[in-house]
């Protein structure tokens, strides 16, 4: 049974190890750096568009809009699209928006839990600069 969202959103004050630390700083200062140069008000695509190119400029491998098939058996009953995946690690969700809400943080974990990874990162870029949660899926360990 899986715990809680909240209990999912990694904590910067946890005792536990982080999971994949480096990966996560070179995610995470490419999108303060595409912030940055643009600063805020542009549309969710024209920051997607700007981080792939910044991901490609640091050669971290990722792929866009990556289709995620949801089964129950062996049967589709449905899909996810994720912005990215990066180094086939970690998942990379962005948004626009002036807070961070449950359900961005569901949203990611549904797509960590589909795709089978540990890892998702949610990036929300806001008037204030850009923001950041670790969210991780609890049915995965490394």
């Amino acid at each position: 049974m899986r715990r809680g969202i909240i209990a999912n959103i990694e904590s910067m004050n946890s005792k536990e190890e982080i999971v994949l630390p480096e990966l996560s700083f070179d995610i995470v200062g490419a999108a303060f750096d595409v912030f940055n140069n643009l600063g805020w008000g542009l549309s969710e695509r024209n920051y997607q568009n700007a981080l792939a190119e910044e991901l490609a400029i640091r050669k971290i491998n990722f792929k866009r809009e990556i289709y995620i098939p949801l089964s129950y058996g062996t049967s589709n009953i449905g899909r996810y699209f994720a912005d990215f995946i990066v180094e086939d690690r970690a998942l990379l969700e962005l948004k626009v928006v002036s807070k961070l809400g449950y359900v961005h943080a569901k949203q990611v974990l549904a797509y960590l839990c589909a795709a089978k990874l540990r890892l998702g990162i949610l990036v929300y870029f806001t008037k204030d600069g850009v923001k950041y949660r670790r969210v991780l899926n609890p049915d995965l360990r490394y």
